[in-house]
């Protein structure tokens, strides 16, 4: 509960830093701010360049063995290090060319903001290596505490960065940044201490094979998951960007708390399918992952009836109320997450990887061609209908693909027929009804998921029910 209370802050810092952003800064404001955070999570990923991965495991293979351990650890930050140097390096003299080809004639530029974006992606790339480094060596307690700590001082950065400039991005942007400098040199101070100052890439090269194939895909789950925003200001104003990116930052919690479950049970799938001498799902395995989908549904229409209310009552700029419409259609995208959830599970445990470039590759080719297709045409729904039909082609190949590999046995009603009918039920009734009587039929969401919930589940319920003496038989449950 450590490791997933604490893992879960970076992304729980966006929805709790949410009301410092919309309080002080307008819709096309936070729409910049959401384009800097991608670059700042894009340089992340470059400098750490998958050693978060790869540390694990080499950790693991080299424990029993102290003076290679060190020399690994070491010379793994050294090399972090340098790549963040000559990230800085190059981004520094090419930066505001770059900002000025990309974004024209926009108030998205490299300096100050972007170069403060640089400086907060290497020293997070930093601490977070160190973070998994300690959750790889079963330290909770320094884990948890260092993490609540570092994002402790980043949101006391921020504030007092909106003080002394309100209603600017330099207030979140340098307080980023300064708020990320002394966890990071606190972390390098803590490994060269204890592992000493070591560069041996002799060391290094059995992982930087492994570490570039990772680092690809992190490339593309980046380019899946937050490309959409700077590609949306080619076809829409930043005030446009910003309510997207607010709509979907309040839907983060439905996010957390999945992957939270996910991560809760998914120990106990990893020895199911390792003690298996044929892999493939039983019905121990589904019966997580069914209930993982009814509480996924569940939480996502009440979302959609609750966060209109609360974004009406709590968020005064009215520019901002723009993305209540929306939230209901990107609820639609939780419910291909969870069943990814399902049909990924023997890429991780059976080493089954890959694939998975090929297929994020399409995915990822996809979606940028269909933005460019549909923002023009529908604008934010452009860019939603983009993100559903790419998460529809990943959940179709990522199970496909595991054809000659893992036997999937589901109960398909509870995988696929509910949460269909659930999405065409919005996608109906939303643009049509949800305009004249959207209270009504938000509440009917709710409704008629807790109804086909209940039908779906009513063996399981009867062997619940306290009052219900009878045994019934679950089947493939």
């Amino acid at each position: 509960m450590i490791y997933t209370l604490a893992g879960m802050l970076p992304m729980a810092s966006a929805v709790i830093l949410l009301p410092l952003y919309i309080h002080n800064l307008s819709t096309a404001a936070y729409g910049a701010l959401a384009v800097y955070m991608v670059f700042t999570l894009l340089v992340q990923i470059v400098v750490t360049f998958s050693f978060d991965t790869s540390v694990y495991i080499h950790y693991h293979e080299l424990k029993g063995d102290k003076n290679k351990l060190n020399v690994f650890i070491s010379s793994a930050f050294v090399f972090m290090i340098l790549l963040s140097l000559a990230t800085a390096l190059v981004l520094s003299v090419t930066g505001s060319l770059i900002f000025s080809v990309v974004f024209p004639e926009m108030n998205i530029s490299f300096y100050p903001y972007g170069l403060a974006s640089v400086g907060s992606g290497v020293f997070q790339a930093l601490f977070r290596l160190h973070s998994t480094l300690l959750q790889s060596r079963e330290k909770p307690e320094t884990f948890f505490w260092s993490n609540v700590l570092s994002f402790s001082l980043v949101a006391i950065c921020i504030i007092i960065g909106f003080e002394i400039y309100p209603n600017s991005l330099a207030g979140p942007i340098f307080g980023r940044l300064v708020g990320s400098i002394i966890p990071a040199l606190w972390a390098l101070s803590r490994i060269f201490r204890e592992f000493g100052f070591h560069w041996d890439f002799s060391w290094l090269k059995s992982s930087l094979g492994f570490n570039t194939y990772n680092f690809i895909y992190q490339l593309q789950q980046w380019v899946i998951n937050q490309f959409d925003r700077p590609l949306m200001i080619f076809f829409v104003t930043l005030s446009d960007v910003g309510v997207y990116d607010f709509a979907l930052k309040c839907l983060i919690p439905v996010e957390l708390l999945m992957n939270s479950l996910h991560s809760s049970f998914y120990p106990k799938v990893v020895s199911a399918v390792m003690a298996q001498t044929k892999k493939g799902s039983t019905p121990g395995i589904n019966r997580y992952y069914h209930g993982l989908t009814a509480v996924v549904m569940l939480l996502i229409c009440g979302s959609i009836l609750a966060l209109p209310w609360a974004i009406r009552i709590f968020v005064h700029r009215p520019e901002y109320h723009e993305a209540i419409r929306y939230i209901p259609y990107l609820g639609i995208l939780y419910l291909f997450r969870c069943t990814r959830l399902f049909f990924t599970v023997p890429y991780g445990i059976l080493k089954y990887t890959k694939p998975l470039p090929v297929i994020y590759m399409i995915v990822s080719l996809l979606k940028i061609i269909l933005i460019f297709l549909l923002v023009g045409l529908m604008n934010i729904y452009g860019v939603i209908l983009a993100s559903v039909i790419s998460a529809i082609v990943e959940v179709i190949m990522v199970r496909l693909n595991l054809r000659n590999v893992f036997d999937f046995q589901f109960n398909v009603v509870k995988v696929i027929i509910v949460p269909v009918i659930l999405l065409i039920l919005i996608v109906t009734l939303e643009p049509t009804l949800g305009l004249l009587y959207p209270d009504a039929v938000h509440f009917f969401y709710l409704i008629s998921c807790i109804g086909m919930l209940l039908w779906a589940y009513k063996n399981e319920i009867t062997l619940i029910n306290p009052f219900n003496s009878q045994e019934g038989k679950t089947g493939n449950s």
